[in-house]
């Protein structure tokens, strides 16, 4: 499969989509001042024990106080509690766990009021970012992803993926493990690392006690709410997941986010570091790739596949449900049953990108197209498998039932991806007045005038519409021309087929729009 990262750096925000043959599968925005990312570790103060709910509430510093339920505490809570307690005290200097008496396990049908008290130092991990009305949800079962491994402090306990199905390959890693990790340090071997020499397993399991090291150096000054460990960017969070040797292509389109991805190729995968390019062109990344279109095209209630087969999404706080369509598309010389596997199986390729694509979690109910014969449901229900295993995310699909119902839960870590995609109307903006079009060339140049004598802007870059900037530069006497001549100034256009038709934008020399 021919794997593709397109990433699309904005002033505010930078957008990364997968492509998997040409197809977007995967979108992530991620905002230049986030917080509160799944993998960053706080130093929290309990707020308030719930014993009825047996879980406390953490202030982190967000808005909403974290919820942590007793479950999340992890079995080494009693252990993190008392690290913490020394190193602030300054009584722990040292980062290695080697000679730190590990504590009791907490049992688990315990209750949170013997283990937390209110106004208590605490470090949490945020396990699922700030949904809707909530708070983050945070652990204390604090872990360190890596390519390779995850590294688990308070623990001797070595796990393997269970996607690593040899026996011998299984035992290999295992000794391999134990030969090189610290005492009172547990490590996950994740899948990626099947067959690996012990010299990459060793630069993984390096980086990651760095990162417990720059963990306890912190936490000595630290005075909550602080955070402590910030998890890498989702850039190189997608990256360190997910690359493997069906990439192709990383293309950038920043200078400074192309060398900090290309560094971080490096770190990781050396042998893959000149997949990494940088993009020039003067079209939008996303439009240039037909991105664009494909997010207009795959978000949104109604989503219509090529063959025209549609699916109807609905979506409530935890629950999602979806309907499939056959509409226009039937074949005549195919029973009614035949017609309804086949526009069942391919709904069921669309509805798996469509959960990777919108990230859904929580509850999805889907209601495919009735099928009379058990070993057709059979065909669903195994297609729907293939196709969701190559989601990260954790789920489980249940069979199709005879009322042709198939529910699905997914785990959910992060808001799901919404894409606006009804545009404004082009004549009235949206307010159901519209301005005469006869002045719109007068309203940019008012604009224009203030930039350039006002606000002393010598470098400027208006994006607007395809038609807008056809006509700007129309012949030899263009628009564009007579503001050369009248304000002494290049004005550089750029077409956006994204915009509706009289949307315009205004950048400076830093490619930072300029608020009108």
């Amino acid at each position: 499969m021919n794997k593709e990262l397109i990433i699309n750096s904005g002033p505010a925000e930078v957008d990364i989509a997968l492509l998997e043959d040409k197809t977007l599968v995967e979108l992530n925005k991620e905002k230049s001042n986030t917080g509160f990312a799944v993998g960053d570790i706080y130093l929290g103060k309990v707020r308030k024990i719930m014993p009825g709910l047996n879980a406390a509430f953490v202030d982190v510093g967000y808005e909403k106080d974290a919820f942590l339920h007793y479950l999340d505490l992890g079995p080494q809570v009693l252990s993190l509690n008392k690290l913490t307690r020394l190193v602030i005290q300054g009584r722990i200097k040292d980062s290695p766990l080697s000679g730190f008496h590990i504590e009791k396990e907490i049992e688990k049908t315990g209750k949170i009021t013997g283990v937390l008290t209110a106004g208590q130092q605490i470090l949490v991990q945020v396990a699922k970012e700030p949904i809707s009305t909530k708070g983050p949800r945070v652990s204390s079962e604090l872990s360190f992803a890596g390519r390779y491994l995850i590294l688990v402090p308070f623990s001797n306990r070595i796990s393997v993926s269970q996607r690593i199905k040899s026996a011998e390959e299984r035992s290999r890693l295992k000794r391999l493990i134990q030969s090189i990790k610290p005492a009172n340090f547990g490590v996950i071997i994740r899948t990626i690392a099947e067959h690996k020499k012990v010299a990459d397993l060793d630069n993984d399991l390096k980086n990651l006690l760095e990162k417990w090291e720059n963990l306890i150096q912190r936490l000595i000054k630290a005075k909550p709410p602080q955070k402590i460990i910030s998890e890498i960017d989702r850039t190189s969070a997608i990256l360190r997941d997910l690359l493997n040797e069906t990439f192709n292509n990383i293309i950038v389109n920043d200078q400074t986010l192309y060398e900090d991805t290309k560094n971080f190729i490096k770190s990781i995968a050396p042998e893959k570091v000149n997949i990494v390019k940088l993009y020039k062109g003067r079209i939008p990344i996303f439009e240039n790739f037909g991105i664009d279109k494909q997010i207009k095209n795959s978000f949104g209630k109604i989503v219509t596949i090529r063959s025209g087969i549609y699916l109807i999404i609905e979506h409530t706080e935890a629950l999602h449900v979806i309907d499939i369509n056959s509409g226009h598309r039937v074949n005549k010389e195919a029973s009614q049953e035949d017609n309804a596997l086949a526009v069942n199986l391919e709904a069921a390729i669309e509805l798996a990108r469509q959960l990777r694509l919108r990230d859904m979690g929580g509850i999805i109910v889907i209601d495919f197209i009735d099928m009379k014969s058990a070993s057709n449901r059979r065909k669903l229900f195994q297609k729907l498998k293939d196709e969701m295993a190559k989601d990260r995310a954790k789920h489980t699909i249940l069979p199709p039932s005879k009322f042709g119902l198939v529910q699905i839960t997914r785990q959910r870590v992060r808001p799901e991806m919404n894409v606006e995609i009804v545009e404004k109307c082009p004549a009235c903006n949206g307010s159901g007045e519209i301005k005469p079009s006869i002045l719109f060339i007068d309203e940019l140049e008012n604009n224009l005038r203030y930039l350039i004598h006002d606000q002393n802007e010598k470098y400027l870059t208006l994006a607007l519409h395809p038609y807008l900037f056809a006509y700007l530069t129309k012949g030899l006497k263009s628009q564009r021309l007579k503001w050369y001549f009248k304000y002494k100034r290049w004005i550089r256009l750029k077409s956006n087929t994204a915009y509706h038709f009289f949307e315009y934008h205004f950048f400076n020399k830093h490619n930072d729009e300029i608020k009108m």
